[in-house]
């Protein structure tokens, strides 16, 4: 059985991120420093480590990849399975307003369950495994899916509960056997 690599790349900084809020699936572009983020990552990557470059559909993830593309010379491949989680309605929302809206049990409209985030990292996963067999796929995306990703991939035991992914961050999956493992977990950013 062949071997299939993934790499996950958390795209770079967005005015929400510094300000902790939500962005879901709100298309928030990149600002100055997630730019200069994604430039300064690009130049660390190793343009023979990768076969394939793709990134979810939104613009701060398309924009990530393209700033990579640009150096290491590999076309961006969008992937609609690779967009964050719908947060709905609490997108935009600071993680403590979030919080307490969360705790108090409403319902909040438009929010992609746990579960559905789980059943939809699971197809990626076989999608990967299946139409790149073989293949080294560095893949720019978000935090909560690429913590759900990296979650499957260990069986629970990763990401640790008080890690956040930083921006810029590259973590490994390998799928080997017909099973996904972590080859490669890294919070901090390859920015810094």
């Amino acid at each position: 059985m062949t071997k299939t690599d993934l790499g996950l790349v958390r795209h770079g900084q967005t005015d929400w991120n510094a300000q902790l809020r939500l962005q879901g699936s709100s298309d928030i572009p990149l600002n100055h420093i997630g730019i200069l983020q994604a430039k300064t990552a690009a130049t660390k990557i190793n343009p023979s480590d990768w076969d394939v470059l793709a990134a979810s559909p939104l613009s701060r993830a398309r924009d990530t990849a393209a700033l990579i593309a640009a150096e290491i010379n590999l076309p961006v491949v969008i992937i609609p399975e690779l967009i964050e989680r719908s947060f709905g309605e609490a997108e935009g929302l600071s993680h403590t307003e979030w919080r307490i809206k969360f705790e108090s049990k409403e319902p909040i409209i438009g929010l992609e369950s746990i579960e559905d985030l789980e059943i939809r990292a699971k197809a990626l996963l076989q999608k990967m495994a299946t139409e790149f067999d073989g293949q080294r796929v560095l893949a720019v995306s978000h935090g909560s899916l690429i913590r759900k990703l990296i979650k499957l991939a260990s069986h629970g035991e990763l990401p640790l509960s008080n890690d956040r992914l930083e921006n810029l961050s590259l973590n490994r999956l390998v799928h080997l056997d017909g099973l996904w493992s972590v080859s490669d977990y890294c919070v901090q950013s390859l920015a810094d």
